[in-house]
């Protein structure tokens, strides 16, 4: 067991200070005698793998670390990772609600940092539905990624927008006035509540929302034109 732990770190500094060939070689060997290991060296040969383009080889070294330790988020955000980039989103997706899951029934116990980048993982995935027109698994993984981080303002405008897309325009405002007030200087909020505003006809009421865009942001070119395509309708109207 010594002998295994010298060989341990020997690998984890290798890793560290990016010989990966040479880590690589460390980890294995410690596998060949020792096949159950730590999840953290099949994490890390996964991350290892990953970095080679073999992204299926690092899906199972993912797995395998979470076999041994499911609740290792790192791996679980790996395994996302890897998924995501072989295009097997619905096993992305199902990994990381896994993973947000232990991190809300054990919120005090990760990382911060570790829970907000599975929200940020969410918010991509959603990115992804929103921009094929998947609404429905869109706002599936923004609503996860807010369950985890509920004061991203990003998240929450992502959210409105994609009620919006469906037709939800109620909906929709109520959640760009959400975003107001998380964060009271926030111009996207302002700029979509607008935009959803005179969607709907309420000209008067986009015109606010893009005037104090404007006051936050007199630079800020987006408010600019809607106001000025706005005020050219109603003269030409």
């Amino acid at each position: 067991m010594e002998d295994f732990e010298k060989v341990y770190e020997q690998a984890r500094t290798a890793f560290e200070e990016g010989k990966i060939i040479e880590a690589e070689r460390l980890f294995l060997e410690l596998l060949q005698n020792h096949p159950q290991g730590y999840a953290d060296i099949y994490n890390k040969l996964g991350i290892i793998t990953f970095q080679k383009g073999n992204m299926e080889m690092a899906v199972v070294y993912f797995r395998k670390a979470l076999q041994i330790n499911p609740r290792y988020t790192e791996a679980s955000l790996n395994l996302t990772i890897a998924l995501n980039d072989l295009g097997r989103y619905d096993e992305a997706s199902e990994t990381f609600s896994k993973a947000a899951h232990l991190v809300r029934s054990e919120a005090e116990s990760i990382d911060p940092f570790i829970r907000g980048k599975l929200a940020n993982e969410h918010a991509k995935l959603g990115d992804q539905y929103f921009e094929v027109g998947l609404f429905d698994g869109a706002l599936e993984e923004y609503r996860k990624a807010l369950s985890i981080r509920p004061r991203f303002v990003d998240v929450v405008a992502k959210v409105g927008i994609t009620l919006r897309e469906k037709g939800s325009f109620d909906e929709a405002i109520e959640t760009f006035q959400q975003a107001k007030e998380i964060h009271p200087k926030y111009i996207p909020a302002f700029i979509h509540l607008g935009v959803t505003y005179y969607m709907k006809g309420f000209v008067d009421l986009a015109l606010v929302e893009w005037e104090e865009a404007q006051k936050i942001n007199p630079a800020g070119k987006e408010a600019q034109v809607y106001l000025a395509m706005a005020k050219k309708d109603i003269i030409e109207g």
